[in-house]
């Protein structure tokens, strides 16, 4: 392939800042100040979780609109995504920039937390554990929060490639300072902001609110008033600052040369071969769970390419789900148990039906609680269903 490039246009682009800050610092006053701007047109307003949008309303000449949403995931990315849609067609039309303001991305970051939660919940081991101990520590896996991180590349791509202003809040406070194990440090605080750790860097303005201070800029992506790393400290803003100036005076945003970032969405490699047939077989004979996620990535990358229907990638997926918890359960049992190598053994309905047998009738007179009955019985649900998804695999690729 021939080296392809461009020439960097030097245009500053459309801002995304964030405002951070303890509680009752300013964060969603300042937004709504922002909309009172003759500098910026429709104004419009996500509150999730913070209910100030409509008190703020009365704000001298604010002229905002609140976002309707139910609190669920479609409906506010759904919501985000016609915010974009209109910030578009203002600026093709030539109007005034379309301001978005998320209030707050704490509350965003939280409701994919409780959503990684309630799935972790729903797997056999955390069932069996939440059976035995209402009260017990559920484990969240990776998977689910790949999947939570997902959720918020998905929001966080479409606020930065937004064709107007974008402003979001978010919660920030010190907090006891960690150790390399994840034990608190006594008597040391570190001041943390809460939300996805990759929210200050993905944002291109940085402000930092405070209570009995002025506001400083953190950081921020900038030609004509940047700070350096290790050679300028954080900037005091004048404590008459506003967002207005900050966004068209300071960082010279010019809603007629302003551009969206230019982001090239990464994908996957995409595998030169993939056949249906041959990803169930692989599926069924991966050995851990890193083989597990690489099957995974390869199958979504071939759903995308479409080198497979969505039904034979769901099919591949969930088998790869099945063989993920069917690992996870063996690592509670030893090795050399004869329970662990004859579950293991299950290949079809039948062997399922005949060990399921031998189950009840060996553990009917154990407790439920007992460690081992319970492992065995993990692993024994994982199995039949790996079996019943392989197997339905394997006739659908016949």
């Amino acid at each position: 392939m021939p080296l392809q490039t461009r020439r960097p246009t030097g245009a500053v682009p459309w801002p995304l800042i964030l405002l951070e800050g303890a509680e009752k610092t300013g964060k969603s006053y300042t937004c709504a100040v922002l909309s009172a701007s003759p500098r910026v047109g429709r104004t419009l307003w996500l509150d999730l979780n913070e209910g100030a949008a409509d008190e703020y309303g009365a704000i001298p000449g604010a002229r905002y609109e609140v976002i309707e949403h139910d609190g669920t995931w479609p409906q506010i990315i759904a919501q985000v995504a016609a915010a974009k849609d209109e910030a578009a067609r203002a600026r093709d039309a030539g109007e005034k920039p379309v301001v978005l303001i998320v209030d707050s991305m704490t509350a965003e970051w939280d409701l994919l937390k409780d959503w990684a939660s309630a799935r972790a919940k729903k797997t056999d081991s955390n069932r069996a554990k939440l059976a035995r101990d209402p009260n017990a520590e559920i484990s969240v896996s990776m998977n689910f929060w790949n999947d939570a991180a997902s959720r918020h590349r998905q929001l966080m791509t479409i606020l930065m490639t937004f064709p107007g202003i974008v402003v979001v809040t978010a919660r920030g406070k010190d907090v006891a300072a960690l150790n390399d194990n994840g034990k608190p440090v006594e008597g040391v605080k570190e001041y943390r902001v809460e939300g996805h750790k990759n929210l200050g860097f993905d944002v291109s303005c940085w402000v930092r609110l405070h209570r009995d201070k002025p506001a400083v800029v953190v950081g921020v992506r900038s030609v004509h008033n940047g700070i350096r790393p290790g050679k300028d400290k954080p900037k005091a803003l004048d404590p008459d600052w506003t967002l207005e100036g900050l966004i068209f005076d300071a960082l010279r945003c010019d809603p007629s040369a302003a551009h969206v970032r230019d982001l090239t969405e990464l994908t996957p490699d995409v595998p030169e071969e993939w056949t249906y047939a041959a990803a169930v077989s692989d599926a069924a004979k991966a050995p851990d769970l890193d083989e597990c996620r690489k099957l995974w990535r390869e199958c979504a990358a071939a759903a995308k390419a479409e080198m497979c229907t969505a039904w034979q990638a769901k099919a591949v997926q969930e088998l790869i789900a099945a063989r993920m918890a069917t690992l996870k359960a063996v690592t509670a049992l030893s090795d050399d148990d004869p329970w662990t190598v004859a579950v293991l053994a299950i290949t079809t309905a039948d062997d399922a039906e005949q060990i399921d047998s031998e189950f009840t009738e060996s553990f009917g007179e154990v407790p439920d609680d007992d460690p081992r009955k319970a492992g065995i019985g993990h692993l024994l649900a994982a199995r039949k269903r790996e079996a019943a998804l392989r197997a339905a695999a394997e006739k659908a690729a016949a």
